[in-house]
C-alpha cells in the first residue's frame, strides 16, 4: 500500500519553515559575537527570516486546515495521539508568536530596522523598558523552541523506527519518477 503523503504544498512549506528556523537560530547565535558589519548583516537575517517564518506559519496553518491530514497507520495510541497534536499546536504558537513579539521589540526601541531591505515602522514614542521586557520573553520562549524542535524530531524519528508507522514518511518529499 502506496503511504499517502500530505499535499506537497504543505510539504514544502515544513522544510522551508525548517531551514529558515535554523537560519534565524543561527544568525542570533552568531550575532551577538559578531563585529561590524556581520553583526548587522546577521541581526538582519534574523529579524528577515523571523518574520518569513510567521508569515509562512500562517500560511501553514491555513492549508493545514482545508486539508486534512493522511491517516497515520497503523494507527497510534489516543495518548500518543493527543501529544503530537499538543506539540504541533506549541510549534505553531511558537513560531507565530515569537516573530510578533520579535516586531514588538523593534518598534518599541524606536531604532530604524528593516525587513528584506523594506524599512519597518518605529514607534514614534520609544518604550526600551517595555521593549526589553519582552525581549525576555521572547528569549524565553525561543530557547524553549530548541526544545520543542528537539522533540518533535525525535518524535517521528520514534514513529519510524519504533512504532514503524508512516508518521515520518507523510511529510518526506515525493520521489520524481
Amino acid at each position: 500500500m502506496k503511504t499517502q503523503k500530505f499535499q506537497p504544498v504543505q510539504i514544502a512549506l515544513h522544510w522551508f519553515i525548517f531551514l529558515l528556523v535554523i537560519v534565524v537560530y543561527i544568525s542570533a547565535l552568531l550575532r551577538d559575537n559578531a563585529d561590524e558589519p556581520l553583526r548587522s548583516i546577521l541581526a538582519g537575517l534574523h529579524y528577515s527570516c523571523g518574520i518569513a517564518v510567521g508569515i509562512l506559519m500562517i500560511v501553514r496553518l491555513a492549508v493545514r486546515i482545508k486539508h486534512r491530514a493522511p491517516a497515520i497507520i497503523p494507527k497510534p495510541s489516543p495518548m500518543i495521539t493527543g501529544l503530537s497534536h499538543l506539540v504541533h499546536l506549541i510549534i505553531f504558537v511558537i513560531f507565530i508568536l515569537l516573530p510578533v513579539l520579535g516586531f514588538s521589540i523593534k518598534y518599541l526601541n524606536g531604532y530604524d530596522w528593516s525587513v528584506f531591505g523594506i524599512p519597518m515602522p518605529v514607534s514614534a514614542a520609544p518604550d526600551e523598558d517595555l521593549a526589553y521586557s519582552i525581549q525576555n520573553i521572547h528569549e524565553i520562549i525561543a530557547n524553549t523552541g530548541y526544545f520543542i524542535i528537539g522533540l518533535h524530531a525525535a518524535a517521528a524519528l520514534a514513529h519510524h523506527y519504533f512504532w514503524k508507522d508512516n508518521t515520518l514518511l507523510r511529510m518526506m518529499p515525493r520521489k520524481r519518477d
